[in-house]
């Protein structure tokens, strides 16, 4: 699969070939939300694809003030694909924004700072391609209730695979056969329930140019992951806006809802992005060193060791919400502590077990869905060039089961942590961001950060919950 059109004069004469009524121009915001602007096609020019569209800045969350609002769009134009999922035949175009005011690219646009990640590798002379291959987890409910007052606070999902559902009275009857808590892992039909709406997002996925491997169910219950192969930065961020939109449109138009949230049920596995990562330089995969443990090079250890060094930072991007840190607790294969080992799912950073030359990569497993691809795989990059840059060396290989250790342990043995929180991760940002700098502004990363403390940190603080409660309201 892969690109459809590669050219401007490609670009219209698919469109003709497909009959396209529409031109859905698309754009990412900080917290990786796709936005949109829906052309006619007799209203698209050639020109207008050069020069770009305009749009309102001054409506997307901490982006231009209302007297500088106006921005430009600016289409990608071997991006596009057409919707599978609107009535008339429409072509969707990725887009990075164009600042009118600097006359550069817009510093807070995620796509825009990628772009510029891939620049600074090149410039760093570390390599001149930089592949990402994220694992994007997802649950499947059949029903979703939320409620947030000054007076309580609620939220109830289901889905007919929960251990729950055991004495619900459904129409059909209660069949009884149920994944249970953390044992979706593989059993076939019918403890899975979601073979056919898994195997249709997977031909969904294929049809908007995404190369599809597998398909199953995960651990928990209602949860699913579908293999996409992996690309470079740009096409692999991509591919996760387009993947999370598919995913989620092919369960709303089948009467149930898709989530990418990283913990939406308590005690059960949460949501992950795990995210391959290996550079490349004319051609030859630099991650890769036969003999070395896990065949992994001096140059991938330092990398790992640069993302390990700023990671409470880097989480800021990569475990960007409040729900993030409830995922990230021992014993639900979301793994916590710094270190790396081959095959073991307990590191932050695992090797994949029997890569040769060409495969030979590094996992990171803390990352999950809530995060901006562009940004989460930029930061992560950057703090790998300056692991490389100033030859971090990272703890371990620890082979052994990190879950079983305790805390003191985990202190005594020097091993350092993700944060626990999202204030956590965005004090740790405000103080160790220079790394950050040949890609991120120092106004990006300051508005950033006040904004996830507006929208996120602080809100989360301020409300009581159920558990406090429970824990605390008779003391």
């Amino acid at each position: 699969m892969g690109k459809f059109v590669n050219n401007t004069e490609e670009f219209f004469d698919f469109c003709k070939e497909n009959e396209v009524e529409f031109v859905d121009f698309r754009f990412s915001d900080m917290k990786g939300m796709w936005h949109h602007l829906t052309y006619m096609m007799d209203a698209v020019t050639a020109e207008q694809l050069e020069s770009g569209m305009p749009f309102d800045g001054s409506s997307v969350d901490a982006w231009q003030p209302i007297n500088k609002s106006d921005m430009i769009l600016k289409p990608d134009v071997d991006t596009a694909f057409l919707d599978p999922f609107t009535a008339d035949p429409t072509i969707i175009v990725i887009c990075d924004v164009y600042d009118i005011y600097k006359s550069q690219m817009y510093e807070k646009c995620p796509r825009s700072i990628a772009k510029k990640a891939l620049t600074h590798l090149s410039e760093s002379g570390a390599g001149d391609v930089a592949y990402f291959g994220p694992e994007n987890e997802f649950f499947v409910f059949d029903d979703v209730k939320i409620r947030d007052d000054i007076n309580e606070s609620y939220y109830r999902v289901d889905t007919e695979e929960g251990c729950w559902s055991d004495d619900t009275d459904y129409e059909v009857g209660n069949t009884g056969h149920r994944p249970r808590t953390k044992g979706g892992y593989f059993p076939v039909q019918p403890t899975d329930s979601m073979v056919d709406l898994r195997a249709e997002m997977m031909q969904v996925l294929k049809q908007v140019g995404l190369e599809v491997v597998l398909g199953h169910h995960e651990v928990a219950q209602g949860q699913g992951e579908i293999g996409i192969v992996f690309g470079d930065l740009i096409e692999a961020a991509d591919n996760v806006q387009k993947y999370k939109y598919v995913v989620k449109m092919v369960a709303h138009l089948n009467g149930k809802s898709a989530t990418f949230m990283p913990k939406p049920l308590f005690g059960d596995n949460g949501n992950g992005m795990h995210v391959h990562q290996s550079i490349w330089k004319d051609g030859k995969n630099l991650f890769y060193k036969e003999g070395e443990y896990g065949n992994l090079s001096e140059m991938a250890r330092h990398y790992v060791g640069g993302i390990f060094k700023h990671a409470r930072a880097v989480a800021a991007f990569t475990n960007p919400s409040t729900n993030s840190y409830k995922r990230l607790v021992p014993g639900f294969e979301a793994p916590s502590i710094l270190t790396y080992s081959s095959q073991n799912r307990s590191a932050s950073c695992r090797i994949p077990y029997g890569a040769g030359e060409k495969a030979t990569r590094i996992e990171m497993r803390f990352p999950d869905s809530t995060a901006c691809p562009y940004l989460a795989f930029a930061a992560m990059l950057c703090a790998g060039l300056d692991g490389i840059k100033n030859k971090y060396e990272p703890i371990g290989p620890m082979d052994d089961d990190l879950y079983e250790l305790s805390l003191d342990e985990i202190r005594q043995r020097k091993i350092p942590q993700m944060p626990h929180t999202l204030r956590g991760s965005l004090e740790a940002l405000i103080r160790d961001n220079e790394f950050l700098q040949p890609v991120f502004t120092q106004d990006m990363i300051d508005i950033y950060q006040h904004y996830k403390f507006e929208t996120q940190v602080w809100p989360d603080e301020a409300r009581p919950t159920a558990f406090e409660f429970k824990s605390t309201y008779s003391c």
